[in-house]
């Protein structure tokens, strides 16, 4: 799980507070105790329906209601905005009809310097494009790309991208992996991250045109590329970078959820075959629960859509509580540990416009 940032900034942080699957609920619970958590160190703004959200408040979140005195002692303000964006609706129809969405208007607070970061689990679509459209690309980047924190048997790898960006050039890829690699570096503490490129062998002669080409990119960078990996190597942890297209990177993060979720089914089922099988588990206890912790995603946030001008966190729509509260926790050490400004700075040195000629 992310930690408190330190250093003495003051982060704020924009919550959407309509996206979620469950309704406003989980996604207000989790602020509340981020800010609590948080003991001043950052803010967090809700942005939804006014009145929906204080209803909430004042009914209860958890244990505890909330009035406007403990919403200001802890750090939490609301911000109004009349319309929501529906996970069905088409991002850019949406996003022109729906100019008063909580999503243009928590993009808008950070765009305006009233924030420094930006958390839905909306639709992922309109997330992308109000996030480009509101915040612009920083200098250099050629496309966003989403980039999730994955479990594996030596803590953890960034997979970059995971559904921004389907078709891929060489050079998009390159970037994929500058920017995963600052991320991984700033906000998860990785010294000199190793990079991996996704590919259906570990020969470098192994993949399509474009992995061939990535291939000789990333040899030349000055990144520690460490050549390609296959399927197989991701949860090993071989890299603490995997870098792939949005079109593999998405198809794999939903297999891996699966299986988790097939996982405990089985777990849950066999336990129940037998009284030893009873007794074994009772044994087991604390051990598989370290486990389920380590695979559980509500424990990483959520994905930072990383090349834009801002932060800006994408979380799964069934997002409970605690997920929200470790998201806003990851979106704030983006933030102090400017991550932003070490993808600014690595993408420098690469020569864009060489790339796409």
């Amino acid at each position: 799980m992310a930690q408190i940032p330190t250093g003495t900034e003051v982060v704020t942080v924009v919550v959407d507070a309509m996206g979620g699957d469950h309704g406003p609920a989980p996604i207000i619970e989790g602020a509340v105790q981020a800010a609590k958590f948080a003991k001043g160190r950052y803010k967090v703004i809700l942005v939804g329906d006014e009145v929906a959200i204080k209803t909430e408040l004042a009914q209860g979140v958890g244990e505890d209601k909330y009035e406007e005195e403990d919403l200001k002692k802890y750090g939490v303000e609301v911000v109004h905005a009349s319309q929501a964006v529906e996970m069905h609706e088409s991002p850019t129809d949406a996003l022109r009809r729906k100019r008063d969405s909580s999503i243009l208007v928590g993009l808008r607070l950070q765009k305006d310097k009233k924030a420094q970061a930006f958390i839905s689990t909306g639709n992922t679509g309109a997330v992308m494009a109000a996030s480009l459209f509101e915040l612009g690309r920083l200098k250099g980047v050629a496309r966003p790309a989403i980039a999730s924190f994955m479990p594996t048997e030596h803590g953890g790898c960034i997979m970059i991208d995971v559904g921004a960006n389907m078709d891929c050039k060489p050079h998009h890829l390159l970037q994929f992996a500058f920017m995963g690699s600052s991320y991984a570096q700033y906000a998860f503490d990785r010294s000199n991250p190793k990079v991996g490129l996704l590919s259906v062998g570990e020969e470098k002669s192994k993949g399509s045109e474009i992995i061939l080409k990535t291939h000789e990119l990333l040899s030349a960078s000055k990144l520690n590329f460490i050549g390609n990996i296959e399927g197989k190597d991701i949860l090993k942890g071989t890299a603490d970078v995997v870098v792939c297209d949005g079109f593999i990177g998405n198809i794999i993060l939903k297999f891996a959820e699966s299986v988790v979720r097939m996982f405990y089914g089985s777990i849950k089922r066999y336990i129940n075959t037998s009284i030893l099988a009873k007794l074994g588990a009772l044994l087991l206890k604390p051990a598989l629960k370290r486990f389920a912790q380590d695979l559980d995603y509500e424990e990483y946030g959520g994905a930072p859509l990383l090349g834009v001008n801002g932060v800006c966190i994408i979380c799964h729509g069934r997002s409970s509580a605690k997920a929200i509260k470790n998201a806003i926790l990851v979106a704030t050490r983006c933030v102090t540990h400017r991550v932003n400004g070490h993808i600014q700075e690595q993408l420098e040195s690469l020569n864009t416009e060489e790339f796409e000629k």
